[in-house]
């Protein structure tokens, strides 16, 4: 039996004590807020007697170090009077977490102020994949201001896979200790040594195409092995050390907000049908999903992506190098599957972004030709070094999600039945996995894309001790890990797989969008 609640059942009675002694609705609805109050205050005196410590676990502190304790009677009723918004309606200081509107102003993030760059969107399922530790006792922390009235979600949490597979991890990586190892800092500041040195080379003696392709190669290193974990927040429990490792990506050419603006939200929705940026990235020329026959962004070339893709990733340097979205910091990924990037950081990270573009810019493009003058072979080493630098670092990306029977729609059972699905089991089910620690060493991680993309916020330096028992647990649960023990074999499965989404192959066997494998 369903009781009705306790505030419900005073307020009926108010009213019909009113009706029977004959108050006007005024009188009525004074007695009745009155009550309401007596009623909260009641509850809020029973939870402080019922937890003798709950002012000590209920501590708060805000941005000027001052501490909040417990929720007071006024919040209480701000929550009563809070707004209801749409998430378009979100302002850019806001986001939303299950349905539930908090302003990020004076909020001081242990995770420091790159939670800002996605203000202004609803950011449950980014929310949770960097917080594996989640509770409700994290967002009281947050100041809750309304709710959004049309939020819905695709993705399902706290699924028995994810229990146990949380629970046997962090068995193997205690609570703490999930960020870079010495080990990762040592393999970190070999490859910082060896990019400075070539970059000092580059601006002070005559370039080579050697020097280029040896160049472009510690660039590459830079962009795997450092930038990569501090942007996700994994190389230390300090934020300053993530936020001064991940200008990394910054000194090869790209650009640390844009990157995050990318990266995490493909890492929220990987390979979704709608939301996954990567996923559009390389179109019009190489498209990774596969669309249906006829569809209007196919076309006869596509035919062939498998045989040229190399050649359009070897453009990414250019791309990114002298991309103008560096002026504003509004991903073109990002922004065309929804994101809204206008948030105070955003706006006032601007002139950092422009700086170090122009500083990339004069070292890389600008120094070889005040040194030496005018040469089309400099121009010809400049693009080698880009070139070099682009095929190491998209080739294998692309190995990442775009594989044979990789899950290429995991939410398609979602917008089908009105059932969400488990985001963890989606995680899975749409990266690969090839090679082991000494793969891992070169690429820092990345070839355990798996279990990157399940645990985005543990360094890389632990993933090769927890794959085993990652494969031991989707296969007593039925869900399809793809490993390749050779990274030439995922290389193949990828060329295969361009050229089915290139010429629909796939359709012959019926509709390749199913969310199954």
């Amino acid at each position: 039996r369903v009781q009705q609640p306790p505030q419900r059942k005073w307020l009926f009675q108010t009213f019909v004590l009113c009706s029977i002694l004959g108050l006007n609705n005024t009188a009525c609805a004074q007695s009745s807020n009155k009550l309401t109050y007596i009623y909260t205050y009641r509850i809020e005196a029973t939870n402080d007697a019922m937890a003798p410590d709950a002012d000590k676990l209920r501590h708060r502190h805000n941005s000027t170090g001052a501490t909040v304790v417990g929720q007071s009677n006024e919040a209480t009723q701000a929550v009563q009077q809070e707004r209801l918004s749409t998430l378009d309606g979100l302002k850019p200081n806001e986001v939303a977490i299950d349905g539930i509107i908090y302003d990020l102003k004076g909020f001081v993030h242990p995770g420091g102020e790159s939670i800002h760059i996605f203000g202004g969107n609803d950011v449950t399922v980014s929310y949770k994949m960097i917080h594996p530790y989640h509770t409700s006792k994290h967002l009281e922390k947050m100041n809750r201001v309304g709710k959004v009235i049309d939020y819905t979600s695709e993705y399902e949490f706290d699924t028995p896979f994810e229990r146990e597979i949380k629970s046997e991890v962090f068995k193997i990586v205690r609570r703490g200790r999930e960020f870079g190892t010495l080990g990762w800092f040592s393999r970190a500041f070999f490859y910082i040594g060896i990019f400075a040195f070539m970059q000092y080379l580059w601006v002070t003696s005559p370039t080579t195409y050697t020097m280029a392709i040896m160049y472009g190669i510690t660039q590459a290193f830079i962009g795997l092995n450092v930038q990569h974990d501090a942007n996700h927040g994994a190389a230390s429990k300090n934020a300053w050390v993530n936020d001064l490792l991940g200008f990394g990506v910054d000194f090869i050419g790209s650009s640390k907000w844009l990157w995050m603006e990318q990266h995490w939200t493909h890492h929220s929705y990987t390979n979704h049908k709608h939301k996954d940026p990567d996923s559009f990235g390389a179109e019009p020329f190489i498209l990774f999903n596969d669309y249906e026959p006829g569809h209007e962004k196919r076309t006869f070339f596509h035919r062939f992506q498998a045989f040229y893709y190399v050649l359009p990733l070897a453009g990414y340097w250019l791309s990114s190098v002298f991309n103008p979205e560096v002026f504003d910091l509004r991903q073109g990924g990002a922004k065309n599957v929804g994101m809204k990037m206008d948030s105070d950081y955003i706006v006032n990270s601007r002139k950092y972004a422009i700086a170090t573009r122009i500083l990339y810019i004069f070292t890389n493009c600008a120094m070889p030709f005040i040194n030496q003058g005018f040469s089309w072979n400099i121009v010809g080493h400049i693009l080698i070094m880009g070139v070099t630098s682009s095929l190491m670092l998209a080739i294998l990306f692309a190995l990442s999600h775009n594989f044979e029977e990789a899950d290429r729609d995991p939410t398609y059972q979602a917008r089908k039945t009105g059932e969400p699905v488990c985001w963890f089991k989606a995680q899975v089910e749409t990266s690969s996995t090839y090679g082991g620690f000494i793969s891992g060493c070169f690429t820092g991680g990345l070839n355990f894309q798996v279990e990157h993309h399940l645990f985005p916020r543990m360094s890389s330096a632990w993933y090769p001790f927890i794959a085993p028992k990652v494969r031991e647990i989707c296969k007593k649960h039925g869900v399809k890990y793809a490993y390749y023990p050779w990274i030439h074999q995922n290389l193949i499965s990828t060329i295969k797989y361009l050229h089915q989404s290139g010429n629909g192959s796939n359709w012959l066997h019926g509709n390749p969008y199913t969310g199954e494998l």
